[in-house]
This record gives structure tokens, C-alpha cells and sequence, in this order.
């Protein structure tokens, strides 16, 4: 794996590091005994050309627009998979048995339900709390009622936090927007599906019979498994670091939904659907893309390009066909939906953008979707949060799994004073 060597020459010293081979991808520089050998770091702000970790789960080539989850494409997922199956492959690794994944379902089902106290935490939030906010809190508080699956050394704890994670993050999640609303909570139907159950608790009320919508269930499942995981992005990052120093996995996904909350990483939905908003109808849509070149002017088109992907988002492939089917079943007559369609053609016919590779991205699509179906913006995070969860606790498995594993300690290039005399108040 690391017969090949590359050279770094500082001033007349030359040192060899191992270059290591994935099955997909570049090769990758082993540099980790740099500091010792040569007594320098290196310094990649973003981490854009560093590999933090050796994982299997996911492999992204944003040039070519390829994302693979243990291998799968993730087309082929959305298309013919379900939420919970791929939940299954990222955990342990390969699509699961009929048996399997009846057994899986049924384990997930049985840890829906929060334990009772955890619903006076919602009282202590205001009502206009972002859910955001709630489920950072009530995640990082399981740890303190769910002591029996803390102990990350013991493989079985391990599986069982995961499997509570994955199972009460649509119950946190839809009790937050319950609370916001002040709308009494919804107990779990654990004879629904994961994505039924979801949608019923969310818009469902009590004493009546809630219908989940075929097309709607369908689309929220896509939703999931779309943003189920995406490799090292800064909030899975921000798990495995977290994880690294062996705090317990609620504390891990709480930091992880943490990071999400930026509008940098989780919210780029929620400022597309603005946008689309803002622009109004189709005849509009030239004047915005002018305003697009225009770099004195603020205004973005939101939903395009991607820091991984310079070419066409996977996933935005599978949304755009979404669209189509949850505004038929709904009915829905939304300019926002022809609008888009609109700017996608013609920003994908502009020489501007092709150049600058802006090809619209998943984000692009699914707030679309989720306002159609009912969401208001606030709660796309959190579905984002409820998705990605899979892909957190997976994530994490991996990282505590591996016996080479360390605390993540990055270094920095120091740029303040050097060392000085400390001078008495009185004299200075």
C-alpha cells in the first residue's frame, strides 16, 4: 500500500513519505511523521488538500460529479433504496438481507420513543427557539438519561447509542416543531415507516387520523437518504474530532448538529428558496443573472456550485424529478418551482457560469420540496441534522473501530509576539 515514496526537500535535506493508494481517488501523502523528521508543519487552512482519516463509508469525485455510499452510487440509492436500508449499508458496511433489514427496522422502531422527562427540556426553551438550537441541546442531553450505551470502548454500547440516535432524531426533531408551534407532541406510530412516522408526528395532531401521502413519504425519504452522508465535510469533521477525545456519541452528534447549524454548511437550502423567493417569476430571471456577473453587486444565485462538486450535483438529479411528483400530488401551483426550472436552463446555457463550473446542487431543489410538503425554513436544518445522523454515528463507528486512532490536535502558523517581559500595571 505504500511502496511508492514522495520527496520534500527543505533547504539541502531531502526526506522520503510513504504515498499511500486508495481503491478510489488520489494518492494520498503519508505525512504524519513530518513534524519529527523535519521539524515543520504544513499549512492547509480548510483542510482543501489534507486527508483527515482513512474511512470506507463514502467516496465523492467532485470533477466528475460521482458519490458513492460503500460503493453504491447515490442514483441508484435514492432511486430503488429506502432510508432505512441505506442506514443499514453505511453501518455495517453492505446492503442488508430481507431478514436483515426486517430486524434492523424493528430495532430502530422499538428506540422511537424519548423518555418522558426529556419533554420538560422543550418547556425551558422559548416558543420561537430555532430547532436548530433545541436539538442541540436535547441531543447532548440523552447522554445524562441513557448511561447503559456511554461506554464507546464496549462494541455493543456503541450499536445500541447509534441505533437510538438514528431512532429519536425524528422525534426530537418534530417535537421541536410542535413546541415552536405550541401544538401538544405526537407520540410515535411505530406501525408506520420511519419517514411515515415522521411526517404523522410532525403534522399529525392527536385523537385524529393522520393519511401519509404516498408521494410525499417517498420524497422525504429521498430527502434522507440524499443527505444521509457526504464524506469529510466540516460537521462530520467536527464529529470524529469531537469523537477523537472520547466523549460519548451524543455529545459527538450534538457538536456535529452544532456545526451544521452554520449557514455556510447546513442552511444553503434555505438561502436557495430566498433566493428563488426574491427573483419571483421567470420573466425576472435575466435581470438576476446580470446581477450574478456583476461582482459590485451582493446578490448571488444560491444553490449553484459546491466545494467538492465542479461538475453536476448527483443528488440535484434525483430532487429535480422529486419536484415533478410531490407538486402533482399536492397540486400545487407554485411560480417558485417554474422558476427554477427556468434559471436552471438558462444559467447551465450561460457561458459565465459554465466556465466557473456553477452547476446547481442538491440544495437548489430540496427547499422546494420541503415548503411544498409543508416545512416552514427553520426546520430545514433540522431535517438536514435528522438525515445526516446515519452518516454521523457511522462516522464515528469507524473512528473509534480503528486501533491507530488518536485526539485530533492540528497545529497552526504562529503569527503573535514573541516571548516578552511582563510589565506591572503601574508602568505601562
Amino acid at each position: 500500500m505504500a511502496d511508492k515514496q514522495a520527496k520534500l526537500n527543505v533547504g539541502d535535506q531531502g526526506f522520503d513519505f510513504p504515498v499511500l493508494e486508495g481503491s478510489c481517488g488520489p494518492d494520498v501523502v503519508d505525512i504524519r511523521k513530518l513534524y519529527g523528521q523535519t521539524g515543520k508543519f504544513t499549512f492547509d487552512p480548510g483542510y482543501k488538500s489534507t486527508a483527515s482519516c482513512e474511512s470506507a463509508l463514502t467516496y465523492i469525485d467532485g470533477q466528475e460529479g460521482v458519490l458513492l455510499h460503500r460503493g453504491y452510487p447515490i442514483g441508484q440509492l435514492a432511486e430503488n433504496s429506502s432510508f432505512m436500508e441505506t442506514a443499514y449499508l453505511l453501518l455495517n458496511g453492505e446492503l442488508p438481507s430481507g431478514q436483515e433489514l426486517d430486524t434492523f427496522e424493528n430495532t430502530i422502531t422499538h428506540h422511537t420513543m424519548l423518555h418522558e422527562q426529556l419533554r420538560q427540556f422543550y418547556q425551558g426553551f422559548r416558543r420561537d427557539a430555532h430547532p436548530m438550537a433545541i436539538m442541540c441541546g436535547v441531543v447532548g442531553a440523552l447522554s445524562a438519561f441513557y448511561h447503559d450505551s456511554t461506554d464507546i470502548s464496549d462494541p455493543e454500547h456503541r450499536k445500541i447509542s447509534s441505533h437510538r440516535l438514528i431512532a429519536k432524531m425524528p422525534t426530537i426533531a418534530a417535537m421541536a416543531y410542535k413546541y415552536s408551534l405550541g401544538q401538544p407532541f405526537v407520540y410515535p406510530d411505530n406501525s408506520l415507516s420511519y419517514t411515515g412516522n415522521f411526517l404523522r408526528m410532525t403534522f399529525g395532531v392527536p385523537a385524529e387520523e393522520y393519511e401519509v401521502i404516498p408521494e410525499v413519504e417517498k420524497a422525504m425519504d429521498r430527502i434522507f437518504i440524499l443527505h444521509a452522508d457526504h464524506e469529510q465535510n466540516a460537521s462530520t469533521s467536527t464529529v470524529r474530532l469531537a469523537g477523537s477525545s472520547g466523549a460519548n456519541p451524543f455529545a459527538c452528534i450534538a457538536a456535529g448538529i452544532a456545526c451544521l447549524w452554520g449557514p455556510a454548511h447546513g442552511g444553503a437550502n434555505e438561502a436557495a428558496l430566498n433566493m428563488l423567493r426574491e427573483i419571483g417569476t421567470p420573466d425576472k430571471i435575466p435581470h438576476y443573472i446580470e446581477r450574478a456577473k456583476d461582482k459590485n453587486d451582493p446578490f448571488r444565485l444560491m444553490g449553484f456550485g459546491h466545494r467538492v462538486y465542479k461538475n453536476y450535483d448527483p443528488r440535484a438529479t434525483v430532487m429535480q424529478e422529486t419536484v415533478r411528483e410531490v407538486f402533482e400530488a399536492l397540486k400545487v401551483d407554485d411560480p417558485v418551482f417554474e422558476t427554477a426550472m427556468r434559471l436552471e436552463e438558462l444559467a447551465l446555457n450561460d457561458d459565465y457560469f459554465r466556465e466557473k463550473k456553477l452547476f446547481p446542487n442538491v440544495d437548489f431543489y430540496s427547499g422546494i420540496i420541503l415548503s411544498a410538503i409543508g416545512f416552514p425554513t427553520t426546520m430545514f436544518t433540522a431535517l438536514f441534522a435528522l438525515a445526516r445522523t446515519v452518516g454521523w454515528v457511522a462516522q464515528w463507528n469507524e473512528m473509534i473501530s480503528d486501533p491507530a486512532q488518536v485526539i485530533g490536535r492540528p497545529r497552526q502558523l504562529y503569527t503573535g509576539p514573541t516571548q516578552r517581559d511582563y510589565i506591572p500595571v503601574d508602568k505601562r
